[in-house]
This record gives structure tokens, sequence and C-alpha cells, in this order.
């Protein structure tokens, strides 16, 4: 029985089938690695986001009934929200 190029072919293709799904599961696996390697730095700067504006709207609690920490707040370019005045309304 002959070889028929067909054959040969398939079976061609079927190795260049089966080295690029190597290839592209390695790569796979290497991305979600860095994904999840991503994921646990974006989680420990949230937490440390929290602690800081947690701590942040402690000190302005605090400058309510101490002033004396103002200077301190504007130093790290943080200025007290001021009042907003309220509108009375104009009699016509």
């Amino acid at each position: 029985m002959k070889n028929s190029p067909l054959v040969t072919f398939l079976l061609g293709v079927l190795a260049v089938s089966a080295v690029l799904s190597v290839v592209f599961c390695a790569l796979y696996i290497s991305s979600i690695r860095e994904y999840r390697s991503l994921a646990g730095q974006a989680g420990a700067i949230e937490l440390r986001r929290n602690a800081i504006n947690s701590l942040l709207r402690d000190t302005v609690e605090y400058s309510k009934s101490n002033s004396a920490i103002n200077p301190i707040l504007e130093s790290f370019g943080y200025h007290k929200p001021a009042t907003v005045p309220t509108n009375k309304p104009g009699g016509k």
C-alpha cells in the first residue's frame, strides 16, 4: 500500500497543531500566573488606600476639635472642604 500525500499532509497539520497547542498552553499558564500576582498587588494597594482614607477621615474629625492640625493637613495638600453657603431666596 502506497503512502498517500493527503495522509502525509494531514499528519504534518496534526504535528503543527500539537506544537501550537503546547505553546499556547504555556502562554496561557504564564499569563494566569502574572494575573494572579498583579491581582494580589492590587488587593494590597486597595487595603492601603482604605487605611489611608480612614486615617484621613479620622484626622479631619480630629481637626474639628483641635485646629492646630490644620497646617499639617495643608502641608500634605489636603484642604478642609469649605462649608457650602445656603442661598436664601430673594424677595421680588
